[in-house]
């Protein structure tokens, strides 16, 4: 028997824009740090852990989101829990929705639902996350959808879709001949991209060569371009080859000069990959900069990560040919065509990970694990979990996604590797 419990929560069908809005500005992209991945229950006597790790998991799952300026997505990822229920015909779980709109909602219902083998989905922020940390000692796991990797440890499993892993698979399929620049914009992403990319390059055969970044507002964006390409200088140059063309006679040296004035510019790029770590209308705009400045995506291979998977981009001239890590979209066709049809809207990309997470609850309420071992099965790094978003592990708290690599072509994200 399954029991869906909605606790002053009222489902709403209109169009969102999946932006989750923190507390803070600079909750969004930090650096990961080793974590100890065992939990904290130090207020405890030697004599209580072992009853703590050994209570069995509760099968009333409680759900904790935020019903303030989030509550689109709170409501896409409600719904997509109640469709997965049902394609998955998950019976013997029961679910209480629990809605706060503030800091102090959100504290109540912790003081009134934690407690030893419960688990919780949620909170959505990383600020409300870290307030979800300080009940670890009461014996409880949290799946939350923070996005702030710094969060992840003790009872605090996060599950999201970072860009550690995009830049993992891309660096694992470049070889040793390509040569790699990167293209960032400076806000949160495209720092945070910059900060860590260094570490995935290190570990793979290929080299990176240059960094270059522009405005958010795109207001230097032409400029940035011009630099990554070395374009004034390679302008040059060719303006130097055609004069001393024009002062030689002969035919070789006309034939050549008639060739090369339809040239922009002349000479080699540094690099055979162009990472563009930028999405939305942004990147409708800087893509097609590159090749007016002579950055030929026939010669130089584009580049993007996850946040390319959207088929806006799909059919943009200069991105034809173009490769993102992701997952193939057919992995996900049926379930998001049944969400349109359910609830007349559609999905935010994300609604797939209240999916993969319902599976692996129902794996540990069907075997009625305990804590400990519902914890050893999570920090085992040889045990994998198969989702619409391929096959994840956790590591250090963290969801760790194994990718594909996607190419667009013709308006479609087909598979590559």
């Amino acid at each position: 028997m399954l029991f869906f419990i909605l606790t002053s929560c009222t489902l709403r069908n209109s169009p969102v824009e999946e932006v989750i809005k923190e507390k803070k500005q600079d909750d969004s992209y930090k650096k990961t740090e080793q974590i100890d991945t065992k939990p904290n229950e130090a207020i405890n006597s030697e004599t209580n852990i072992p009853v703590i790790l050994k209570t069995k998991i509760i099968s009333e799952i409680e759900v904790v989101l935020p019903f303030n300026e989030n509550k689109h997505i709170s409501n896409h990822l409600i719904s997509s829990l109640e469709l997965s229920i049902h394609r998955k015909e998950i019976k013997d779980i029961y679910f209480n929705i629990n809605e706060y709109h503030n800091d102090s909602d959100l504290i109540k219902i912790l003081r009134e639902k934690s407690k030893p083998g419960k688990i919780f989905l949620g909170p959505l922020t990383s600020s409300d996350t870290l307030i979800a940390k300080d009940f670890c000692n009461d014996g409880s796991i949290f799946f939350s959808f923070a996005s702030d990797r710094g969060l992840a440890g003790d009872c605090i499993y996060l599950v999201n879709f970072f860009p550690e892993d995009d830049l993992r698979t891309l660096f694992n399929f470049f070889t040793e001949k390509d040569r790699i620049a990167l293209l960032y914009p400076e806000n949160h992403y495209g720092k945070y991209i910059n900060d860590i990319v260094d570490e995935y390059s290190f570990n793979s055969p290929a080299l990176l060569v240059n960094k270059v970044s522009y405005k958010e507002d795109l207001t230097d964006s032409r400029d940035a371009v011009k630099k990554l390409g070395k374009y004034e200088l390679r302008k040059k140059e060719l303006d130097k080859q055609k004069k001393i063309l024009q002062s030689k006679k002969d035919e070789i040296s006309k034939k050549a000069l008639k060739k090369i004035r339809k040239f922009e510019t002349i000479g080699e790029l540094d690099f055979t990959h162009v990472i563009i770590a930028d999405h939305n209308i942004r990147l409708l705009e800087i893509a097609p900069l590159l090749p007016f400045y002579d950055i030929d995506p026939n010669k130089i291979q584009f580049v993007g990560t996850g946040v390319w998977d959207d088929p806006v981009f799909f059919n943009e001239p200069s991105l034809q040919g173009a490769i993102f890590s992701g997952i193939p979209k057919s992995n996900r066709d049926d379930f998001f065509e049944e969400f349109k049809s359910f609830y007349q809207t559609k999905p935010i990309r994300t609604i797939t990970i209240m999916y993969d997470l319902l599976g692996l609850l129902d794996h540990i309420i069907k075997n009625k694990l305990t804590k400990e071992s519902t914890l050893k099965m999570l920090n085992n790094q040889g045990i994998s979990f198969q989702g619409i978003d391929g096959v994840f592990v956790f590591e250090n708290n963290l969801i760790k996604r194994n990718l594909n690599i996607l190419k667009i072509y013709k308006g479609e994200a087909v598979f590559v590797k």
